[in-house]
């Protein structure tokens, strides 16, 4: 995970919330709400640079998370600051998780989380605040981001790209900026001890 800034409304999406409201008022006991957030979905990925939420890589297409979920409060179902754009598999796990479970992208601090090489593990770091620690050691195991092959597929295919020279180190980090900097890590580390 990496810190991510968060995306302005667009303008448009004030129809959807109406619309949304109405919809949950006419559905009161409806389990999943009508996706008036779906046409919105390209501007959300955009302010996520097209990067999942949770997994801080390119995704091409992602789906709209919503970070309170439906069954947690329903009332955030058409609420923009409440969407994050993630990977669908990475969303389906999210699904059984309350809020409180899961970090939001929009309070970690880029120093909580590094990518381990060779292995590229995703572990947290000693920067995470004591009262986070076993939150975020949850939420690496139940989200899959710690080192389910899923994700691991994703980053050796990063990795190699760039070990190939199929894309640049500023590349890397437009992609898979974790990796990028894992990459920095590294190359400083062996750097030092050529010097």
């Amino acid at each position: 995970m990496m810190r991510f800034a968060r995306v302005a409304k667009p303008g448009g999406f004030v129809e959807a919330e109406a619309r949304g409201a109405r919809w949950l008022a006419d559905h009161p006991e409806a389990k999943r709400a009508y996706p008036y957030w779906s046409p919105f979905r390209s501007e959300l990925a955009g302010g996520f640079g097209q990067l999942c939420a949770y997994g801080a890589m390119y995704e091409p297409v992602g789906t709209v998370d919503h970070f309170v979920s439906r069954n947690e409060d329903r009332a955030k179902s058409y609420d923009w600051d409440n969407y994050r754009f993630a990977s669908q598999w990475i969303n389906s796990s999210k699904q059984s998780l309350r809020s409180g479970e899961v970090l939001d992208p929009f309070d970690v601090d880029d120093a909580w989380f590094e990518i381990l090489l060779p292995s590229l593990q995703l572990v947290a770091t000693d920067a995470v605040p004591e009262a986070e620690r076993e939150r975020v050691e949850q939420m690496l195991i139940r989200l899959h981001l710690r080192d389910d092959e899923r994700i691991l597929r994703q980053r050796r295919e990063w990795y190699r790209m760039y070990q190939d020279h199929e894309l640049t180190l500023a590349g890397l980090r437009k992609k898979a900026p974790l990796i990028a900097r894992a990459v920095d890590r590294h190359e400083r580390a062996h750097a030092g001890r050529r010097a």
